[in-house]
């Protein structure tokens, strides 16, 4: 080749090879700033709503991870007030206290609903003598559930059981109670019932995350309250819907406050929400004794909490796409799983909430 072409050839080839590099150092540049991780922590309550979830997310979006424990509700919001995690959730959403230590902001957002059902374990005893026949449902005064965990009410033969059930055969057996061990909102919302259906209950004990339980023994998480429940003949606990569901744990049939006993249902969880107005400044309310007649006694939001300002806004923009899918999608596997969908209204006012987020 002359030596003047083999000149051009490389005048021609450098600019050709400076472009190719560039191309491929933006496609580069581009895949780093897709990739995106977060991490968040917090309520037991919706983990196995969320891990469908976060597995449906990044089969749709791959360049996204987002790892979530089950800690519990304190746990959670204190790491958020720590900042070692991108968001969280609780069962009680956020106090103003809480709230007011976080430079950075914080915005609670009601994502899913469901109910704490009362779960126990008479299968042994029900396969050991032909004369039990324990209903799946059994149900269960407002003031003997208040006893039962008061520790007045010691066997499962007691009148006042016997009373709601006529007709049903009860064993002679301890009653074994099982309660959280961690800081929980399911523990808040559950004792935030008591208290309100209950004076005696109020005064000795009172509502929150943690309380001084009367008696029982403890457990980590909805997971480990289920798991204790499974193991022990006699013991009745509180835990999220889903877990008794996923496990086959009868749950009872509670007395409202209109004097009806109601199974919890999706339609008898979605009546008493029906009943909840979410405030416009923080979107957090609760209700401890609902008044419908079909509704069911014990149920509550659970909030996702995030910052209002993000340093890296690509993670910003990676929750709020999260969380409208969430709100939107998401929902659909809601009720699947035992869970309650948002309400279309309630769907705008997170919507509108969340466009808030690194604003």
């Amino acid at each position: 080749m002359p030596a003047q072409l083999q000149s051009k050839g490389r005048v021609y080839l450098v600019p050709l090879i400076a472009i190719l590099l560039n191309i491929a150092s933006c496609t580069t540049n581009n895949r780093n700033i897709n990739r995106v991780s977060l991490v968040g922590a917090g309520a037991s309550f919706p983990a196995p709503l969320y891990e469908r979830w976060l597995s449906d997310y990044n089969q749709q979006n791959p360049n996204v991870e987002i790892n979530y424990q089950a800690i519990g509700s304190s746990a959670g919001v204190q790491q958020l007030i720590e900042g070692t995690v991108d968001f969280a959730a609780s069962d009680v959403g956020i106090t103003n206290e809480q709230a007011a230590k976080i430079k950075r902001g914080a915005i609670a957002l009601p994502i899913t609903a469901g109910s704490i059902v009362l779960a126990y374990n008479l299968a042994p005893v029900v396969r050991q003598s032909s004369q039990v026949n324990v209903p799946t449902a059994l149900k269960l005064s407002r003031q003997v559930y208040v006893d039962i965990f008061l520790g007045k009410i010691t066997n499962w033969n007691h009148p006042k059981i016997a009373a709601a059930n006529p007709g049903v055969n009860l064993p002679n057996l301890p009653i074994q109670v099982v309660h959280r061990t961690d800081g929980s909102g399911t523990t808040s919302v559950f004792t935030q019932h008591l208290s309100a259906i209950s004076p005696e209950w109020k005064s000795k004990v009172a509502s929150g995350k943690a309380v001084p339980w009367p008696v029982g023994i403890g457990g980590k998480g909805n997971e480990g309250v289920t798991a204790l429940i499974q193991q022990i003949p006699g013991a009745i606990g509180y835990v999220e819907y889903v877990y008794a569901k996923q496990n086959k744990l009868p749950m009872a049939a509670l007395e409202n406050k209109f004097g009806n006993y109601v199974t919890p249902t999706p339609k008898s969880v979605a009546q008493t929400l029906e009943a909840v107005k979410l405030p416009a400044d923080n979107l957090i309310a609760f209700i401890t004794d609902p008044i419908g007649a079909q509704s069911y006694p014990i149920v509550t939001y659970t909030w996702l909490l995030t910052y209002h300002q993000y340093p890296n806004r690509v993670k910003a923009q990676a929750l709020k796409n999260f969380i409208d899918w969430a709100v939107v999608d998401g929902q659909k596997s809601s009720l699947e799983l035992g869970y309650i969908p948002l309400s279309k209204k309630v769907v705008i006012q997170v919507q509108s909430a969340a466009k808030k987020i690194g604003e």
